[in-house]
């Protein structure tokens, strides 16, 4: 179990980054116009949790329901996602940070599939700093690739059925080897999790702001960061166990 002491500083910031089709339609612009002011945003909100001292930070940047868009518009996203990846690797060097991805990602058009394993390369022994994309992600799609990873262990005799625990299960989620979010935070004023991280964010606290994301910032971020710290995460304990426990 997570540790019930006080925190100031969230570890890890998951982000469903919302609302660049809404920011492009106030101002007349193309929906393909705000994506790109989002992607600008991608790197001002990294920057932003390495200045914060936010050691992970999760960007739901693509879903599996995504592909039901219009056809030029998911066009126009992996031709972004394209040339963020190219742009972004020298930045992502020079600041030592992690590039990681969840999601299946093997599904992806095969020039960003090469994209994303150099720059997965070329960031892999940064340990301070991580920026995970979740590209064609869906929690009830991980957790039913994970379901079926953990039946195929359980047969050929690698995993016990008996030792059915979370600890032992969410190993065979595409998070394995990161710490659940503590602080969830979705932008453009939408109030639902849609499908992202659903049994990583279990406990998580969550902040809703109304800001579209291409209008998110260092200063959006940081409000969300202080009021995650202005809340007591109990994790189904009481706030006199809590108190107790860190005498």
């Amino acid at each position: 179990m997570p540790s019930t002491g006080p925190a100031i500083l969230p570890q890890h910031v998951a982000i469903i980054m919302d609302g660049n089709g809404r920011w492009a339609k106030q101002r007349g612009l193309p929906r393909l116009e705000g994506h790109r002011r989002g992607v600008e945003t991608v790197r001002t909100v990294v920057d932003a949790a390495r200045a914060i001292g936010i050691r992970y930070i999760t960007l739901y940047a693509f879903s599996v329901e995504n592909w039901s868009r219009p056809s030029d518009e998911v066009s126009g996203l992996m031709g972004l996602l394209d040339f963020f990846l190219k742009r972004e690797l020298s930045n992502l060097i020079k600041n030592r940070v992690r590039l990681r991805t969840i999601g299946r990602t093997g599904e992806l058009p095969a020039n960003v599939q090469r994209e994303l394993a150099r720059v997965i390369e070329a960031t892999k022994d940064f340990p301070d700093w991580n920026l995970v994309l979740a590209l064609n992600y869906g929690s009830r799609t991980e957790v039913a690739d994970a379901a079926r990873a953990y039946a195929v262990a359980v047969a050929n005799g690698k995993e016990k059925l008996e030792d059915n625990s979370w600890e032992t299960f969410s190993r065979y989620l595409d998070t394995a080897d990161l710490p659940e979010p503590d602080l969830l935070i979705r932008t453009s004023g939408e109030h639902r999790v849609s499908n992202f991280m659903l049994l990583q964010c279990a406990y998580s606290e969550m902040v809703f702001t109304p800001t579209l994301w291409p209008d998110f910032g260092q200063a959006d971020l940081q409000s969300a960061v202080d009021e995650y710290g202005r809340r007591e995460r109990r994790y189904g304990l009481t706030t006199e166990q809590i108190k107790a426990g860190a005498k």
